[in-house]
Parts: structure tokens; C-alpha cells; sequence
């Protein structure tokens, strides 16, 4: 227990930073934790737009001193190389489909032409 009255000031003033703190922290888990979640459901345009949201949510945390900004930095970096590695292997399953379906047509036309 803070003996001073300043001490005990300083006492009062970290708790109310550190529950202030703790909401923010929170927040900013959540929205990462929601873009997540989308990037592995697959929901690239909702996901994007989390991704951003997460993005801006740890840069307010660093730049209000709430968690170092080295921390904003590698959490912004680990959270963008999943949306690109997602965003990477839809568009190579998509590539795909296109690839399957021109085939399919390619056949059809070649037995219709041996039809004749």
C-alpha cells in the first residue's frame, strides 16, 4: 500500500490507465480474431475489410503507447501474410476451375466435330 499521498495518486491514476488500456487491448484482439476468422472461412472482401479495421485498431493502441509499436508492427505483418496467402491459394483454385471448365468445352467442341 502507497504510503505518500502522491504515491497513492499514482496508485489510483495506473488503474484507471490500465482498465482504460485493457479495453482498447481487447478491442484490438477482437478485431483481429474477426479478420481471422474470415480469412479462414474464406470471405476475402468481408476479410479485407477486418484486415484493415485490425490494421488501424493496432496502430491507434501503438501510437497512444498502449502496446509498443514493434508489437503493432509484427501483429499488422503476421495478420496481412495470412490474407495474402489466402488471397493466394483462391486465386489458384479459381485458376484451376477456369482451366477444368475450358477444358470441358474444348472436349465437347472435339466430339462434336467428330459427330459430323
Amino acid at each position: 500500500m502507497p504510503h505518500s499521498k502522491q504515491a497513492q495518486k499514482q496508485a489510483r491514476n495506473a488503474e484507471k490507465r490500465r482498465l482504460r488500456n485493457r479495453a482498447v487491448r481487447s478491442r484490438t484482439k477482437t478485431f483481429i480474431t474477426r479478420a481471422e476468422r474470415l480469412i479462414f472461412a474464406g470471405e476475402m472482401e468481408s476479410a479485407q475489410a477486418a484486415v484493415v479495421e485490425s490494421i488501424s485498431a493496432l496502430d491507434k493502441a501503438a501510437e497512444r503507447g498502449i502496446i509498443h509499436p514493434n508489437n503493432a508492427a509484427r501483429r499488422k505483418s503476421r495478420l496481412m501474410k495470412k490474407l495474402n496467402r489466402a488471397q493466394a491459394s483462391a486465386a489458384e483454385v479459381i485458376e484451376e476451375e477456369v482451366a477444368e471448365a475450358e477444358e470441358g468445352k474444348e472436349e465437347e467442341a472435339g466430339k462434336k466435330e467428330k459427330g459430323k
